[in-house]
């Protein structure tokens, strides 16, 4: 496999919904500029039309907005709810982005997140994944296909359908299925040979989940003649990271109560089930099931390595989920110390320094003896050369 990417995912969560709205996206926005400067590979960002806590209501227009303030960074829709959409308005889209962003966009699908968002286009939940998984064919022919495509579904109509624009990426940008606890999105990714974002799977209650979702994928890929690569499998987690395990669970003490809160009585997650009902059950409730990374940084790695082993043969990217726990000052220093010490742990980009400084310490003494006695003789012959001259 190729070095492991890291990446945030971003719902985003501004909790509680007493704050300034345009002040919580240009949050957003700073976020994306700080993980694109301190080198992490990926971000992506939901849909959401309701709830007043997840803002960005369309990603693709959030990811034009910071495509021109960001320089390396890839920027995914976390995901386009299909069933939501005309998936040829949205393959188009996805090509003018591709464009504007000089190949920097991904398109991640999902079949919804929030049931009150499909409720008010009066879409039922036994509806979302069917409708994506017929969504899907679609929007996979007008990306791979030159042939004109027709269609009539309960929610919208094709007629000799067809993008007039090429994309930038060569053949298509990146197109990933999200999976939570259902097996839809592995379905999806094996049936088209597309890239998989589990969401959720990282808890211990999901560790079952995890191996799922890929054998799954694996399977479909056989039975339509397909091919899946671990290296476009994104797994997703919940982190919180201090220069002590005390800080970190100090920090979280800012802001988890309303994150919990806005999970279990506004939107329906299933693959974040919270239980308790003030800081310090739920604070209990992350203990006891290991629902997130509360610590430092070695926790992290060692987290990250149980995932590559449970996932039963790795996996290309992870992401943190990002939260609003904590100040914001201090959900910027999560961030770096990630950067810091947990992305070049796994990239193994400072293997040869720590190398060079490990052999540099066994031959320190006798190289620094030699070169003082160097130094304090080139001194001496400096002054014999000073003192012939000045007697002569």
């Amino acid at each position: 496999m190729s070095r492991m990417r890291f990446g945030v995912f971003l719902p985003p969560h501004h909790v509680p919904t007493n704050y300034n709205p345009t002040y919580a996206l240009e949050r957003d926005v700073e976020i994306t500029k700080l993980i694109d400067n301190i080198g992490y590979d990926e971000a992506w960002f939901g849909e959401h039309h309701s709830g007043g806590v997840e803002l960005i209501n369309d990603p693709m227009i959030f990811i034009a907005h910071v495509a021109s303030q960001t320089r390396n960074i890839r920027l995914g829709t976390g995901v386009v709810s299909l069933p939501y959409h005309n998936p040829l308005w949205v393959a188009d889209r996805l090509a003018l982005l591709d464009h504007l962003t000089r190949g920097r966009v991904m398109l991640g699908v999902g079949p919804g997140a929030l049931a009150t968002d499909a409720a008010m286009i009066g879409i039922q939940p036994h509806e979302q994944r069917d409708a994506l998984d017929q969504d899907m064919d679609v929007l996979m022919h007008l990306l791979t296909s030159d042939q004109a495509i027709s269609i009539e579904t309960s929610r919208y109509k094709l007629v000799d359908a067809r993008l007039q624009l090429d994309f930038y990426q060569d053949p298509h940008p990146t197109v990933v299925a999200a999976a939570v606890v259902s097996p839809s999105g592995p379905r999806l990714a094996g049936k088209h040979g597309i890239g998989l974002i589990s969401v959720g799977a990282t808890m211990k209650a999901g560790v079952d989940v995890l191996a799922m979702h890929w054998d799954v994928a694996e399977a479909r890929a056989k039975e339509f003649n397909k091919q899946v690569d671990r290296d476009s499998w994104r797994v997703v987690g919940l982190m919180h990271l201090a220069e002590t395990r005390e800080k970190a669970f100090a920090d979280i003490r800012y802001g988890l109560r309303e994150w919990c809160d806005y999970l279990q009585h506004t939107a329906a997650a299933p693959q974040i089930q919270v239980t308790g009902n003030d800081i310090e059950s739920y604070i209990e409730w992350i203990t006891n099931t290991g629902s997130a990374v509360i610590g430092t940084y070695d926790d992290a790695i060692q987290h990250i390595e149980s995932l590559v082993e449970q996932s039963n043969g790795g996996f290309g990217n992870y992401l943190l989920f990002d939260h609003n726990w904590t100040e914001f000052a201090t959900k910027k220093h999560h961030y770096e110390i990630f950067a810091d010490y947990v992305i070049p742990h796994f990239k193994k980009t400072n293997v040869r320094m720590k190398r060079s400084e490990a052999d540099l310490r066994k031959v320190r003494e006798p190289l620094a003896a030699a070169q003082q006695e160097a130094i304090q003789d080139y001194r001496a012959r400096h002054a014999q050369e000073v003192a012939a001259k000045a007697n002569g």
